[in-house]
């Protein structure tokens, strides 16, 4: 039976539902990330929240206490799932490497075989300025602009930011707008979690008519959601804040840790509302991947003629290969060139030619002489001196 995409996908990645949801190597972390955004919700509204619905008689609006965090959570939770499950913007790998740029070594000593040359760099032209792509060795291709390869989803990620633990993704073009709302969105409901239990215990100072660490005392469960949220916040919230400023200057995490000691010209940079314009109003690229596409047959186009094999007939199609596999074949046939000239270079160092000549002019002959190596050509050519 033919095989999907995702069932032979190279990378780390984990796949659910028939490849329509992808993961990273660590989608279990997106466990513990929704429990520490739910877990503290039940218990607002379960021993706080409710206690606070007859604070705000007209209308019922006390209800809304207890049913916008809740809301709020359902959507938090929605955007965790759409920054996980989704193709961050990878890259598809090339079975094999860019022929276009492939070069051999045009010399061959000591009887090895001639070996691949790739340039570890190329030079493409972004917004009038030019810029140095790296090529990558795991996907075989030159890397786009503001692409790299991240090591833990061994993918090449398009406008990679980070991969972040806690999301168990990557973060990069295609998921970056709902990995920015679901961290904002957090620092959001830290906030109204703490306002509201700290309003709750100015009502029992109120209501005991004691000091604040009485109130503290009859609402614990406040105390430590004010705690836990308080620290929540120096992380959700910081992160907001830094990618807030990520967004207004148009960088990403990976390139302001790498390149801020440089002091580069970002050419990326459209001025701060065209930076927040490309990021929250622009169309999302499609996937550059087909995870549930059958896999097709790819045949490997032959390696570039030499002189000697443009005239010759023409092969059929054959199974991919590895660039290996390619090296000895054109190895072998400079090698057998090679012993060519060496038989020459025997004939000419000997006297009698006549009869000589005769044998390497006969066609057989000369296929034997391709295939045997120089030792056994130069002990055939002292036989045959002997002999007269």
């Amino acid at each position: 039976m033919e095989k999907r995409v995702y069932e032979v996908w190279k990378g780390r990645n984990k796949f659910l539902l028939g490849g329509r949801l992808i993961f990273g190597p660590d989608a279990r972390s997106i466990l513990v990330s929704a429990s520490m955004i739910m877990v503290p919700v039940v218990i607002f509204c379960n021993f706080i929240g409710r206690h606070l619905l007859h604070e705000f008689p007209s209308y019922n609006a006390g209800y809304m206490i207890v049913v916008a965090p809740f809301l709020f959570t359902i959507y938090v939770l929605v955007l965790l799932l759409l920054t996980s499950s989704r193709d961050p913007g990878i890259v598809p790998r090339n079975l094999h490497p860019p022929e276009e740029e492939l070069r051999y070594e045009s010399s061959v000593s000591n009887d090895k075989t001639p070996s691949l040359q790739f340039p570890r760099t190329k030079e493409v032209i972004v917004n009038g300025v030019s810029v140095r792509v790296k090529y990558c060795d795991t996907c075989m291709l030159y890397r786009p602009p503001r692409c790299s390869h991240c090591s833990v989803c061994n993918n090449c990620v398009e406008r990679f930011d980070h991969h972040c633990p806690w999301v168990g993704q990557c973060i990069g073009l295609r998921n970056y707008r709902f990995f920015f709302l679901f961290v904002s969105s957090s620092t959001l409901l830290c906030i109204y979690v703490f306002c509201m239990s700290a309003f709750y215990i100015k009502v029992l100072m109120r209501d005991y008519g004691g000091s604040i660490w009485s109130g503290m005392r009859e609402s614990p469960l406040a105390v430590v959601l004010m705690a836990y949220c308080f620290i929540a916040l120096w992380f959700v919230g910081g992160l907001t804040g830094f990618h807030l400023y990520l967004i207004s200057s148009n960088q990403t995490t990976y390139e302001n840790f790498r390149y801020r000691a440089d002091n580069r010209i970002n050419i990326y940079d459209q001025g701060c509302a065209g930076n927040f314009k490309e990021v929250f109003c622009t169309k999302i690229k499609p996937s550059r991947n087909k995870f549930r596409a059958f896999m097709e047959e790819v045949h490997r186009p032959p390696p570039p003629a030499t002189s000697r094999e443009s005239g010759g007939e023409e092969s059929g199609p054959e199974d991919r290969r590895l660039k290996v596999e390619d090296d000895m074949d054109l190895g072998g046939d400079l090698l057998k060139i090679s012993q060519r000239h060496n038989i020459k270079d025997i004939n000419s160092r000997h006297h009698n030619s006549s009869e000589f000549d005769s044998v390497l002019g006969s066609e057989s002959h000369e296929v034997l002489a391709m295939n045997l190596n120089v030792d056994e050509s130069r002990s055939y050519a002292a036989e045959r001196q002997g002999y007269q």
